[in-house]
């Protein structure tokens, strides 16, 4: 038992170390739903396995696609049947890895490993040679490191146009989106501060934006029925808006009108700034989400890998 709960530990405190010292960096895995390339269930064990690859790389990517991506392809080698009982089959595949420019349609790096799988029928087999992916040795760190560096070096040189994009599209009130573009520059580019900069900036722009919607919406409830019903959804508007915002002071104003005319049994407040609470990391995850949000719900079809089949 004590041997038992010595490698939990031990384990629990790997998997924690290796958390803190990944790095976010904008790239998504992907495996092509092509039944061609992958058999039936096979898609999500393969993409499980790509981003392992790039969490014990020291890299935290996207859970949605963007431009750039890991992704594999497999060319089957050798296959033999193993006589039973049980019949197995036996397929020896190569494994083409590449991370990618899926915009400009561009290779950044690619390897590729063979992996050998036993299985009674064709699909188990493939499954077992997917799990036996190796996850970490030289080749594949390499392989990792130079498309890690070619992002890096493509922010390098695009980032301080990603910021006026932003900028402009902040001007026009498109604030996720501009959020979007500016808090996928990652940390280690050379204009992250910059970027930093106008995404604080942006930041307050949506926020202020927000709080005169909300608050708008409030002023309109409790003008219409100055109820305890009233009160209530007048509320629920009041209760989103965040301390940091340009408009706080005059929902403070109106909190303080409402709970003078209703009941005591019900108060309204207002959410406070916390200041046990980093307050600057709190807000760089927040801008960093609105951005996520609206990565998620962009068309998928935009992103394609379908010129790697020329590849092959």
């Amino acid at each position: 038992m004590k041997r038992y709960l010595s490698i939990c530990v031990a384990a629990l405190m790997s998997a924690t170390m290796l958390a803190a010292e990944t790095e976010f960096l904008p790239i998504s895995v992907y495996a092509a739903n092509n039944s061609e390339t992958f058999p039936e269930g096979a898609k999500a064990m393969v993409e499980n396995k790509l981003t392992q690859l790039l969490t014990r790389n020291g890299i935290a990517g996207m859970d949605y696609l963007g431009q750039f991506v890991l992704t594999v392809t497999t060319t089957p080698l050798d296959k033999d049947v193993i006589a039973g009982p049980p019949m197995k089959i036996s397929e020896k595949m190569e494994m083409n890895l590449y991370i990618v420019d899926a915009f400009a349609k561009t290779i950044f790096s690619s390897t590729s490993i063979t992996v050998k799988g036993l299985g009674e029928t064709e699909n188990k087999c493939y499954m077992n040679a997917i799990s036996r992916m190796p996850l970490q040795n030289e080749q594949l760190s390499k392989f990792i490191d130079e498309g890690k560096n070619k992002i890096i070096d493509y922010y390098n040189h695009e980032a301080p146009q990603l910021i006026k994009q932003a900028q402009y599209l902040a001007k026009q009130k498109n604030y996720e989106e501009a959020l979007y573009i500016v808090t996928l520059i990652p940390r280690q580019c050379n204009h992250y501060d910059a970027a930093l900069e106008a995404s604080q900036e942006i930041y307050q722009l949506y926020l202020n934006n927000e709080c005169n919607k909300l608050l708008a919406a409030a002023r309109a409830e409790w003008a219409a029925d100055q109820s305890e019903e009233g009160a209530a959804r007048a509320g629920g508007y009041l209760s989103q808006i965040l301390p940091d915002a340009g408009c706080y002071d005059e929902a403070t104003k109106l909190v303080n009108e409402i709970n003078k005319r209703s009941n005591d049994k019900w108060k309204l407040e207002l959410k406070v700034q916390q200041d046990e609470v980093d307050l600057e990391a709190k807000r760089i995850e927040a801008q960093r989400q609105i951005g996520v949000a609206f990565g998620n719900h962009q068309p998928q079809k935009e992103v394609t890998i379908g010129f790697l089949n020329t590849l092959r």
